[in-house]
C-alpha cells in the first residue's frame, strides 16, 4: 500500500491536467465517518427483509413478522430472545406432538392398533389434551403475528400459518366437544364420532417451530465474516508513557498520539504510523493478500493486522470507530441491509401472493365440499388447510437479503467493500472500465527523474527555485520535487504571493523574482514561450514522465520531469480485466504523449488525456451515451463526480475519503485485481439469488396445486397438512442454506 492508505491531509487536492499533471488547489476531505464516530445509533434492531423497519428493542417486523436483528454486529453472537423462545417451545411441543401423532396413526400401525383397541373415541380426548398446549402455547407466537398481519393489512406467512392451524384445531375441537352439530355424513355410523385432526394441528406447529429454529440459527451465520473481522481486534495495547515505562491498557483507553509497542506476533492495536523498528506485517485480514507487507519508520499500519518477527513502536493515529477495521464493519453492515433492484420482483410477488393463496384455499374448500367424496366437508377442510400451510412466502422474501448479507461479508474478507446491494448486482453488467492514472494505475508517489535547464541556468538552481515554490503546496508532485531537492541538499527559500491555478500549476515570488511552475497552458497564459523546451519535454513524455516548465521573470528557465511508477500489480490486473471481457479506458489530466506511453506499456485500449477535473464526469456521460455500461475507478477528490456518474464507482482504498464516499465499491488495498474478484462475487451472488427465487417460485407453483388436490382425480393422491408443514419449513431453511454456500464460492 502507498503512504496515503488510511490517512489523508485535510486539504489535499488531486485534480490533474495537461503537462503539469495535477493542480495545487485546496479541497476539504473530511472523514466520512465523523457523523457516527463514537456514537451508537439509537435504533438498534432492523428486519433483514424490510431494512426500513427499525426499532429500539427486539421484536417482530410489522410487515413480515420475522424477528428483528441487531443493526450492529458484535464480535460475539448476541443473545437471541426469539431463538431462545422458539427453541423452548419446540422442545415442549415435540414431546407432546409425538404421542399425539402416535395416537392418531396408531390404528394403522400393526401391533400398536391392538394396544389402542378397536375404537378411537376415547383416545381422541387424549389427543385433544396433548395437542391443545402445543397449539395454544407452542403456536401462540404464530397466532399473534397472524393477527398483527391482519390488523396492519400486511399479509405474510404467519397469516397463512395462523389460518391453517386455527382452522384445523377449531374444527377438531368442535367435532370433539359437540359432534352432533355436524351432519350425519360427517359422523361414524357406529360411534357417532366425527374425524378430528389434532395431530395435524400439533405436528404443523412443531414443524413450523423447527423451521423457525433452523432458519434463525442459519441467519445468525450470515454475519460470520463480520464477526471474524471483529474477533481479530486485540483487547489491550502496550502503551509507552512519557518516562519510557510500559504498561498494558484496555484498547478503549488508547488515544490519538499515544506511543504503543507492538511485539513480534502481536496484533496492531489501532491504526497508526511506525516510529521505530522494522518488521513484516500480515495484512491479509484486511486486504485478502497473503504476502506480508514490509513496514519501517514512517509507514502506516492497520489495526488488527499481525506483526511479524520485528518489534515496532507506533504512534496511534486512528482509534475506536475511526479505525479502518471499524469503518469496514460499519460499511459492510450498512450494505448487508440495503436492497438490491432484483428484490423488487420478490416484493411484487409477495404482495399478491398471500391474498391469492387465501382465495385458492377458499376455492379448494368449496370445490371439495361440492364435488368431493364422502365425507366431503372433512376433505374440504383438510385440503384447504394443506393449501394454507404449504404456501410459504417467507422463502420469496429471504431469497435476496440472505445472499446479499453473505456476499458483503465475503467481499470484506477479500479486501472488497460494497457500499450497497445495488453495486453487487450491477457490477457484473459492466463492459467498460474507466481508470484514472495517478494513484490508480500508478503508486501515487511521484519521484523526480530529471532536471533539464535552459542555457545559462544550472540544473540545481532550476530545481531549487521549483522546490522553493512547491513548499507552499501539499500536492504529490510537489512532494516529489521537494524530496529531490532535499536529496541534493539544496537551500530553499520561502515563496511570497503563492497562487495555484487549477489544472495548470503554481506561481509566486522568490527573492524578488516572479517564478512560475506548471504546464504549457500556465506559461502561455502569461505570454511566455516555451518552444526551446518543447523537444526535451516531448522526450520526457515518451518515457511516461510528466514535464513541468519553470519560468523566471517572464523567461523560461528549464523543466522538471517527474514520474509516478506503475504499481507492481497493475500489469497483471490489466491482463485479468481484459480476460474478464472489459474494455479499459484511461482518463487522465496528463499530457497525451505521457498518457499514451503508459497506456502502451500496459496494453490499455483507449486513452482520453488532457482532461480537466470538471470534465471527467462529462467523459463518463459520453461513454454511457454510446451505450456502454461504465465502471469508473479512481482515488482522488477530483474523481468523485465521475465515480458518482458511472453506473458503478470503484474507489481505491489508498485514496481519499471523498472518493470512497462517492463509490459503490472500495478496493481496500488499491489493487485493480480486486475488480476481477468483485465481478466474480457479483456473478456468484446474482446466480445464488436467482436459484433462491427459482426454488421459491417453483416450490409454490407445484406445492399449492398438489395441496389443493389436483392429483386426486388421476392418482388418488392427497397431500397431508403434516407433509405440507414439513415442506414449508424446508423451503425457508433451504433458501438460507443456499445463500450460505456463497461463503465457499471461489472468486
Amino acid at each position: 500500500m502507498d503512504d496515503r492508505t488510511h490517512e489523508q491531509p485535510p486539504t489535499q487536492a488531486r485534480a490533474r491536467s495537461h503537462d503539469h499533471g495535477q493542480d495545487h488547489g485546496h479541497a476539504a476531505a473530511g472523514s466520512k465517518h465523523a457523523a457516527h464516530a463514537g456514537t451508537a445509533p439509537t435504533a438498534r434492531y432492523t428486519c433483514p427483509m424490510h431494512p426500513e423497519i427499525v426499532r429500539d428493542a427486539p421484536g417482530s417486523c410489522p410487515k413480515c413478522g420475522m424477528a428483528l436483528e441487531p443493526r450492529s454486529v458484535a464480535a460475539q453472537p448476541e443473545r437471541n430472545p426469539e431463538l431462545e423462545s422458539m427453541t423452548r417451545r419446540l422442545r415442549v411441543s415435540l414431546m407432546l406432538a409425538v404421542p399425539v401423532l402416535a395416537l392418531a396413526m396408531g390404528h394403522d400401525i400393526p401391533g400398536l392398533s391392538g394396544l389402542l383397541g378397536p375404537h378411537r373415541v376415547g383416545w381422541s380426548w387424549a389427543e385433544f389434551a396433548l395437542a391443545s398446549p402445543v397449539v395454544l402455547w407452542g403456536g401462540w407466537p404464530f397466532f399473534v403475528k397472524g393477527w398483527d398481519s391482519l390488523r396492519t393489512r400486511n399479509l405474510n406467512m404467519f397469516t397463512l400459518i395462523a389460518l391453517g392451524v386455527g382452522v384445523a384445531y377449531l374444527y377438531s375441537m368442535v367435532a370433539q366437544l359437540a359432534p352432533r352439530m355436524f351432519p350425519p355424513a360427517f359422523r361414524d355410523p357406529s360411534t357417532g364420532a366425527v374425524d378430528v385432526y389434532f395431530e395435524a394441528a400439533a405436528v404443523i406447529v412443531t414443524l413450523v417451530l423447527l423451521g423457525q429454529v433452523l432458519e434463525l440459527r442459519a441467519r445468525s451465520n450470515t454475519n460470520a465474516a463480520i464477526r471474524a473481522l471483529l474477533g481479530m481486534a486485540p483487547k489491550t495495547a502496550r502503551r509507552i508513557a512519557p518516562d519510557g515505562s510500559e504498561s498494558d491498557v484496555p484498547l478503549e483507553q488508547v488515544q490519538v498520539g499515544d506511543r504503543l509497542r507492538v511485539r513480534p506476533g502481536e496484533k496492531m492495536p489501532v491504526d497508526g504510523v511506525v516510529l521505530q523498528g522494522a518488521s513484516s506485517v500480515d495484512e491479509s485480514m484486511i486486504t485478502g493478500e497473503p504476502i506480508p507487507a514490509e513496514k519501517s519508520g514512517g509507514d502506516k499500519v492497520v489495526g488488527a493486522t499481525v506483526n511479524g518477527s520485528g518489534s515496532l513502536v507506533i504512534e496511534a493515529r486512528r482509534v475506536g470507530a475511526d479505525t479502518l477495521l471499524a469503518q469496514i464493519v460499519h460499511m459492510v453492515s450498512e450494505a448487508s441491509r440495503s436492497r438490491a433492484p432484483i428484490q423488487r420482483l420478490a416484493d411484487v410477488a409477495a404482495a399478491w401472493f398471500v391474498p391469492i393463496v387465501v382465495v385458492v384455499a377458499l376455492l379448494t374448500f368449496a370445490l371439495w365440499a361440492w364435488l368431493g367424496p364422502a365425507p366431503s366437508m372433512a376433505y374440504a377442510v383438510i385440503n384447504a388447510v394443506a393449501v394454507l400451510i404449504i404456501a410459504c412466502p417467507c422463502a420469496l422474501g429471504l431469497a435476496t437479503p440472505m445472499s446479499i448479507m453473505v456476499a458483503t461479508g465475503k467481499g470484506a474478507t477479500m479486501g472488497v467493500l460494497f457500499k450497497n446491494a445495488e453495486a453487487i448486482e450491477t457490477l457484473r453488467k459492466v463492459d467498460t472500465l474507466v481508470v484514472d492514472k495517478t494513484g490508480t494505475l500508478t503508486e501515487g508517489k511521484p519521484r523526480l527523474q530529471e532536471v533539464v535547464p535552459m542555457q545559462g541556468w544550472a540544473a540545481d538552481e532550476v530545481l531549487r527555485l521549483a522546490a522553493s515554490l512547491e513548499r507552499g503546496s501539499e500536492h504529490p508532485l510537489a512532494a516529489a520535487i521537494m524530496q529531490g531537492a532535499q536529496q541534493r541538499e539544496l537551500a530553499l527559500e520561502n515563496a511570497a504571493d503563492f497562487r495555484a491555478a487549477v489544472g495548470k500549476g503554481v506561481s509566486g515570488t522568490i527573492g524578488g523574482r516572479e517564478v512560475l511552475l506548471g504546464n504549457a497552458a500556465l506559461l502561455s497564459g502569461h505570454g511566455i514561450g516555451i518552444s526551446a523546451l518543447s523537444a526535451p519535454a516531448e522526450v520526457q513524455r515518451t518515457q511516461g514522465r510528466t514535464a513541468m516548465f519553470l519560468a523566471v521573470d517572464g523567461q523560461p528557465a528549464g523543466l522538471v520531469a517527474v514520474a509516478d511508477p506503475v504499481k507492481a500489480s497493475t500489469p497483471q490486473a490489466i491482463r485479468e480485466l481484459h480476460q474478464d471481457g472489459l474494455r479499459i479506458v484511461m482518463l487522465t489530466g496528463d499530457n497525451e504523449t505521457t498518457a499514451k506511453a503508459v497506456a502502451r506499456d500496459l496494453g490499455i485500449d483507449e486513452v482520453i488525456a488532457g482532461v480537466l477535473p470538471d470534465q471527467k464526469a462529462q467523459e463518463v456521460k459520453r461513454l454511457q451515451a454510446e451505450g456502454r455500461f461504465v465502471a469508473m475507478a479512481g482515488d482522488g477528490i477530483n474523481d468523485a463526480p465521475a465515480l458518482a456518474q458511472a453506473q458503478v464507482g470503484i474507489a481505491m482504498g489508498t485514496g481519499t475519503d471523498v472518493a470512497m464516499e462517492s463509490a459503490g465499491v472500495t478496493l481496500v488495498q488499491g489493487d485493480l485485481r480486486g475488480i476481477v474478484r468483485a465481478r466474480r462475487l457479483s456473478r456468484a451472488t446474482l446466480g445464488n439469488i436467482r436459484q433462491n427465487l427459482f426454488f421459491a417460485f417453483v416450490y409454490n407453483s407445484l406445492g399449492v396445486p398438489v395441496a389443493a388436490g389436483i392429483l386426486y382425480p388421476l392418482f388418488g393422491v392427497l397431500l397431508s397438512p403434516v407433509i405440507a408443514a414439513a415442506a414449508m419449513s424446508f423451503s425457508s431453511v433451504s433458501v438460507v442454506a443456499n445463500a450460505l454456500r456463497l461463503r465457499q464460492a471461489k472468486v
